[in-house]
């Protein structure tokens, strides 16, 4: 089978007057026959996990069913891990993503996701549960369109893909600089930055779709001929980083990105083919 999709969400969702990321969500699970798991982990708010229970459920799913994995020994209970292993689709909600690597990280929860994402689990995070989903994960840092010395913590994340680092609410909290600073670190990976209510679909096939109201911040680091970053150790903390080489896309609504070959293209395109 191949990867089911990944999808991190900028934040924000709009639950009421437009719900097309969600509901595009639920119809990639299988719509009326979709059994969904919530995992609200990252969430301080003990309602986080029904409010989208209940979502689900008014979208007329098979099953919505709310894991509260509080604990490390949580992400072992074999009756949880049962319900993982029989979903089309896992919702990680919004709050504090070290909440997420650090209840998470490591444990059979976590491995499990891992295995069924690449076997075709679909497998959506808003804000934090977006920043989780990639092997590095971009903890806290500092507002600011300008990359700086210090301006990034990043941390392991759940690791369903090394192709991406994501920082979410982007433009709403000017976070293009610590997003920038953190590809300073690893070039490997290209940066995406989402808006609120912005979600990027990415199939097994490293296809972006954005689908929301907002725009998607492609920053592609491949062809840097110059960064500053190495002389983190000898800089002072807030000194800017020098960055040469760097690409950038805007993406909107319909508009495509391969990650694989990292090419954009507007929605205009796909309309016209069809």
């Amino acid at each position: 089978m191949s990867r089911g999709y990944i999808i991190p969400i900028g934040g924000a969702i709009d639950k009421v007057q437009d719900p097309a990321i969600l509901k595009r969500f639920v119809k990639l699970c299988g719509g009326k026959n979709a059994r969904i798991a919530v995992i609200p982990t990252a969430s301080s708010e003990r309602s986080t996990g029904q409010t989208y229970e209940e979502i689900f459920l008014e979208f007329g799913v098979l099953r919505s069913v709310v894991l509260p994995f509080e604990s490390r020994a949580d992400c072992a209970r074999e009756d949880w891990l049962a319900i993982l292993e029989e979903s089309d689709g896992v919702f990680l909600t919004g709050g504090n993503q070290l909440r997420l690597s650090t209840t998470l990280g490591g444990t059979p929860a976590a491995k499990l996701l891992r295995i069924k994402n690449q076997n075709g689990l679909h497998v959506a995070g808003s804000s934090a549960g977006a920043a989780f989903l990639s092997e590095h994960m971009i903890a806290f840092g500092d507002e600011g369109s300008t990359p700086r010395h210090g301006m990034v913590a990043l941390a392991p994340g759940l690791g369903l893909t090394n192709r991406i680092i994501v920082d979410q609410h982007f433009r709403q909290r000017d976070r293009l600089g610590r997003l920038l600073t953190a590809l300073a670190y690893n070039p490997f990976a290209i940066g995406v930055g989402l808006d609120e209510n912005t979600a990027a679909f990415i199939d097994g096939d490293e296809n972006v779709e954005v689908v929301g109201t907002g725009g998607l911040t492609i920053v592609d680091p491949s062809n840097i001929e110059y960064t500053s970053a190495d002389l983190a150790f000898s800089a002072q903390k807030g000194e800017p980083v020098s960055l040469l080489g760097v690409r950038l896309h805007i993406l909107v609504r319909g508009d495509r990105y391969n990650l694989h070959t990292r090419v954009a293209e507007p929605a205009l395109k796909h309309s016209e083919q069809r």
